[in-house]
């Protein structure tokens, strides 16, 4: 039984969902202690749960532990299994991050699979739906994954209520990531949008961050959508990709900010902005937050993979630690927390089928 300390590092519910998804393609019992120490609510909260939930059914999973403000979990897991799955987080809980729990073991599942998540699709502290689908599946498909996901409906903080539905196809092996050298821009698009409010709101941060890119990015356009969502929200988005020279995959980054209540709309571009800009003062070939994502796959490709992420950060580090104590995949970052680095993986095997 592998034993993971969840107050290690960064000490999130990130250790809880890499694990869960470690343990079922390494086919090892999980034990989990001491979940979420530090946060101001410890222990499991619905939204883990849920990641608990799903993660058990598409492997069959033996679980103890999975309760409210549980501080530890024993998981089991049993055999893989693709299918038609429905899960409803029940809250504004991110249906991006419960997706990214279960991808990868889907992906090895032997046949394709339909999953429909409901609850947040565009909240804090999670990716949301457009960068899942603009940014994070692009590349999950240069490295070979086979998906298509959907937004049914939008749902923000707090009201949740959204949905969202992927199919994901058998995979045949997870190809290497090479990205050295970013080269130069090749192209620059945004999108503005709004849900259940005046599409206003959506021209001001559109004109926000024209009125701060058009200068450098002549040719940068904006386009703007009225989301389908029960909530109240809007969203900014900015994605740029770049030459790659040496790879055949596009380095690229992704950053956009989110509306609440009270919050203008001109700093919600701003926000998205202000992050684009920060990410082209350095030399990173992808963002930080794919470069947390990336390596759970990468841990399983066909060989060496090695990027220039624009952050090194504690959630990056956590997770290459989490993959350790599973697997035998050396993970190298090589840097400061905060400032760019460079990230090398030797991978792992998983087990025969």
């Amino acid at each position: 039984m592998i034993e993971i300390d969840g107050s290690h590092g960064e000490g999130g519910g990130q250790i809880l969902r890499s694990a869960l998804t470690l343990s079922i393609l390494t086919r090892q019992p999980l034990h989990l202690f001491n979940i979420r120490q530090n946060r101001s609510k410890p222990g499991l909260q619905p939204q883990h749960l849920k990641a608990v939930d799903a993660a058990a059914a598409v492997c069959r999973a033996e679980v103890r532990g999975a309760a409210l403000h549980s501080n530890q979990l024993f998981f089991t897991p049993g055999e893989l299994r693709s299918g038609r799955y429905k899960f409803e987080i029940g809250t504004a809980g991110s249906t991006s991050l419960l997706l990214q729990t279960i991808f990868l073991p889907l992906s090895l599942a032997g046949s394709a699979s339909s999953v429909i998540i409901t609850g947040g699709t565009h909240v804090r502290w999670a990716p949301c739906f457009d960068y899942l689908h603009l940014h994070w599946l692009t590349f999950m498909k240069c490295l070979g994954f086979d998906a298509l996901l959907s937004l049914d409906e939008a749902g923000f903080y707090p009201q949740g209520g959204g949905r969202i539905s992927a199919t994901i196809r058998p995979l045949q092996h997870i190809k290497a990531l090479n990205l050295e050298v970013r080269g130069d821009l090749r192209s620059i698009s945004a999108l503005s949008a709004v849900a259940n409010l005046d599409v206003s709101i959506a021209d001001r941060q559109k004109r926000q961050a024209l009125g701060r890119l058009l200068r450098q990015f002549p040719t940068l356009k904006v386009k703007t959508a009225n989301l389908p969502a029960r909530s109240k929200g809007t969203l900014l988005l900015l994605q740029a990709w770049f030459s790659s020279p040496g790879s055949p995959i596009p380095c690229g980054c992704c950053y956009y900010g989110l509306g609440e209540r009270g919050k203008p709309a001109e700093r919600v571009a701003d926000e998205a902005v202000d992050a684009l800009l920060a990410f082209l003062i350095t030399d990173g070939t992808i963002d930080h937050y794919l470069a947390d994502q990336l390596l759970l796959p990468l841990a399983f490709a066909d060989g060496p993979s090695r990027f220039r992420t624009a952050q090194i950060t504690p959630h990056l580090s956590t997770n290459a630690w989490v993959i350790g104590e599973f697997t035998s995949a050396h993970i190298e970052i090589v840097g400061v927390t905060g400032q760019p680095g460079w990230v090398q993986i030797n991978p792992g095997s998983l087990p025969d089928a």
